[in-house]
């Protein structure tokens, strides 16, 4: 079996990454894993694509844990392509978050416990076991029918570990930390780093919620990175410093007085709420806004910040507050460039539910850090082909009690993908009027269906 040929010569665009054998390993791979109705297993996959004769099994377990290929470089490739196809000029909308899949068996490489926010509640978190993966998303725009959709399409990948590299010290000694462990916040700034690398020319504005707006990444941005996050509800702002005094001897102040705390603050009477009206993916509300700029001392040190504090009328939100590496962008901008980072938890939803993210059975170190990035590196390319050419076979599923879809959901672009790769494989095998072309299509059409 093989996808349509207009997805395989998008696959080309990835030969450089590859061996000649591994990429024909490769198109193998990603052909059975979006075809695939089962759990992503390696050999679901070999089975999916039709590939069960073809070389010895080993070969496509082997293609994870030994082959000399280079995920980044994988992710340089694909976020060129998105980056021309999606983002040719101007800024570069990207957004960081982490996300967990669950795992079982203690002999899983990277495993842990981690906190898991489906089963949490605000009153009681709770943990569960498996990889915890941090992936840098490229925002993308819909470019087809809605114009306030939005996608996330993961470029790059890094598998979170907690203090595994502890050794057990003698009685009464405390135990050694790793001191290669790196957390969440330092490998999303490494990606980042890796990315704006890839871009240097072009402006890029990065959206992260609280996880990833402290000091760890706020202070070691790249100069054409900016960032938007969280100011903490009890964080602590100050005005910037005032200039030196003449004839006044030591060094210059770094920070001015202290501002009023975020309650303080929303209670001022001497600033006016300005209302905001916004009707856009992940954003449906009219808020009231202060702006402000101001020193977030403890994460940004004396790096200069646009705040916005938000209040929702109707109480459906807490009083937050948000800050912006960007002194030029209004309250609205940055509001707006937040919101779109709701994205990126529906790719991993629909990664997990559509795509088997969470599928993956390898143990060793290299097989682990390689296998589940694809399903991400699926999602992207999908969407990809869906924007050049998919569009164009788009069939809504005839459901009389939902007339009024207009908008295509991954599920609509992964189904799309499935039937026409289906109907080039069987095209001339019924001529049009024979009794059985009807039946061949509803075939083709039960066996396309996501989800």
């Amino acid at each position: 079996m093989e996808l349509t040929a207009t997805f395989v010569t998008l696959l080309q665009e990835f030969r450089c990454v590859f061996t000649r054998p591994s990429f024909v390993t490769f198109v193998v791979l990603l052909t059975g894993w979006a075809l695939s109705h089962r759990h992503r297993f390696v050999t679901e996959l070999i089975q999916s694509s039709g590939s069960t004769h073809k070389g010895h099994h080993s070969r496509y377990h082997r293609f994870f844990s030994h082959a000399r290929w280079s995920l980044d470089t994988l992710g340089l490739v694909l976020a060129r392509l998105l980056v021309s196809v999606f983002a040719p000029l101007g800024l570069i909308e990207a957004a960081v978050d982490d996300t967990l899949c669950r795992k079982r068996g203690l002999t899983v490489y990277g495993t842990g416990m981690h906190h898991d926010p489906l089963i949490s509640s605000r009153a009681k978190p709770l943990v569960s076991w498996g990889h915890d993966w941090v992936v840098l998303c490229l925002v993308v725009r819909c470019p087809w029918w809605s114009p306030t959709k939005v996608w996330c399409l993961p470029v790059l990948f890094r598998l979170y570990r907690n203090r595994q590299g502890l050794t057990k010290g003698r009685k009464g000694h405390k135990p050694k930390s790793d001191p290669s462990h790196r957390s969440r916040p330092q490998l999303a700034l490494e990606m980042i780093q890796v990315f704006a690398a890839w871009f240097p020319g072009r402006q890029i504005v990065v959206s992260g919620d609280s996880a990833y707006g402290g000091h760890s990444v706020l202070r070691h941005l790249p100069a054409n990175v900016d960032l938007i996050s969280h100011v903490h509800p009890k964080g602590a702002l100050y005005a910037p410093p005032p200039p030196p005094a003449k004839g006044r001897r030591g060094a210059r102040r770094k920070k001015g007085q202290r501002l009023p705390g975020m309650a303080a603050w929303a209670a001022d009477r001497s600033q006016h709420w300005e209302v905001l009206t916004f009707d856009q993916f992940g954003l449906h509300a009219t808020l009231h806004v202060k702006r402000q700029q101001a020193l977030y001392y403890k994460a940004g040190k004396d790096r200069l910040l646009t705040i916005v504090l938000v209040h929702d009328p109707e109480g459906k939100r807490p009083d937050q507050q948000f800050y912006c590496t960007l002194l030029a962008w209004d309250a609205q901008q940055i509001l707006s460039a937040y919101a779109c980072r709701w994205a990126i938890e529906v790719t991993f939803e629909n990664s997990k539910q559509f795509l088997g993210l969470e599928d993956p059975a390898n143990r060793l170190a290299q097989a682990v850090r390689r296998t589940a990035p694809v399903a991400l590196v699926l999602y992207s390319l999908v969407v990809v082909w869906f924007h050049r050419l998919g569009h164009g076979w788009l069939r809504f599923p005839d459901r009389p009690w939902y007339p009024k879809k207009v908008e295509p959901s991954f599920a609509d672009l992964l189904t799309t993908l499935r039937r026409v790769s289906w109907e080039e494989k069987f095209q001339g095998v019924c001529l049009p009027s024979s009794p059985h072309q009807n039946l061949l299509t509803q075939l083709i059409d039960f066996v396309s269906r996501t989800g």
